[in-house]
């Protein structure tokens, strides 16, 4: 699938360097509504890229919004007629995040995820990426909704690091034409070992933070929730910690590990004692605590008190911990909710 630069390269060969800067740009003006309006291209280049360019790479919306208004989930139907979901939330700040999709569906198979359910159809391109930002984007303008964009976590649909190339994309370009900083973009992992590799090497990767979707840290339970994860995991994900955090680690660039409480399998005090001492042995590493939100499957989640005790356990023992609120429960929009259901 070619993207608009490429297009925009085939249609303009000889199109000097500055012109793709602002064709790149372009995309990130909500208050263009497409390629006639941007008015720093002459006429006739406006018109072919009308013609040749799609200014949008979705071309149907459905949108949810929760009761208390501080959520809201979109269905964007894709040219090609697949859907994803993409979701705005707001955050402590009283500014907005937006969780955005990677793949259409997922390959991993993690029993407690909705999205997982659905397998993998394709992988997402780097357009179709940056347009769920600015979907949001025009969505805040429309609605006169006040405040901005300052947060991305790219935890929807799909595991980012098999698309790894169009996701780096996508968030070089939104670094480049936003005000969103590198330490306000996470991208959610199960940990690709070959692909964590890259990170350390890549001079290009934009430096964002990754968030490594653990869940225990005691390899069997960890293997019976994420079928699709290696026998040494946690082995690979304590040593490629230690070398990440040498390279990037500072007050704040942390690495995060996630953790989702399910109600009698990982959230035993002796599952916490686990944690302590794997987490002890990476480094600055600070723990999200998820409550577990319904999908369908045979798992509940954690009570209120259980989480409590955990968190009190792993703060106790000097563990950066934190306990995620759940938004969006009402629309099927929180965490792990994903899967383009009517």
């Amino acid at each position: 699938m070619q993207t608009r630069m490429e297009k925009f390269t085939i249609l303009f060969p000889n199109a000097p360097a500055y012109r793709m800067k602002q064709m790149e740009s372009s995309a990130f003006r909500p208050e263009w509504t497409s390629w006639n309006d941007a008015s720093i291209f002459p006429k006739d280049m406006r018109e072919a890229l009308e013609k040749n360019i799609p200014w949008l790479s979705y071309k149907k919306t459905q949108i949810l919004e929760s009761k208390s208004r501080d959520s809201y989930k979109a269905l964007l139907k894709l040219l090609d007629g697949d859907m994803i979901e993409t979701v705005l939330m707001a955050n402590t700040k009283g500014l907005w995040t937006i969780c955005v999709s990677s793949q259409v569906g997922c390959p991993m198979g993690c029993l407690f995820c909705a999205t997982g359910k659905m397998g993998l159809k394709r992988n997402l391109s780097s357009d179709e990426i940056i347009d769920q930002y600015r979907f949001w984007a025009i969505f805040l303008q429309e609605k006169k909704l006040e405040g901005a964009i300052t947060n991305i976590v790219v935890m929807g649909m799909g595991e980012p690091l098999l698309n790894y190339k169009n996701v780096k994309e996508a968030m070089s370009s939104i670094l480049h034409n936003t005000e969103i900083g590198q330490t306000h973009i996470s991208i959610s992992t199960i940990g690709v070992p070959a692909a964590l590799e890259m990170i350390l090497e890549d001079k290009h990767w934009p430096n964002i933070l990754i968030a490594i979707s653990l869940h225990s840290a005691d390899g069997a339970i960890r293997k019976k929730i994420i079928p699709s994860s290696s026998d040494d995991s946690l082995e690979q994900i304590a040593q490629w910690s230690k070398k990440y955090i040498k390279k990037f680690g500072n007050r704040s660039h942390f690495l995060m590990y996630e953790y989702i409480m399910l109600k009698g399998i990982n959230d035993s005090i002796a599952d916490a004692k686990k944690l302590v001492k794997f987490v002890t042995t990476t480094g600055n590493i600070k723990v999200n605590l998820i409550p577990y939100n319904r999908t369908g499957s045979e798992f509940e989640s954690s009570s209120d008190e259980t989480i409590d005790a955990f968190f009190q356990y792993l703060k106790k023992h000097r563990v950066m911990v934190t306990v995620r609120k759940s938004l969006g429960n009402d629309i099927s929009a929180a965490c792990g909710q994903l899967a383009t259901k009517k």
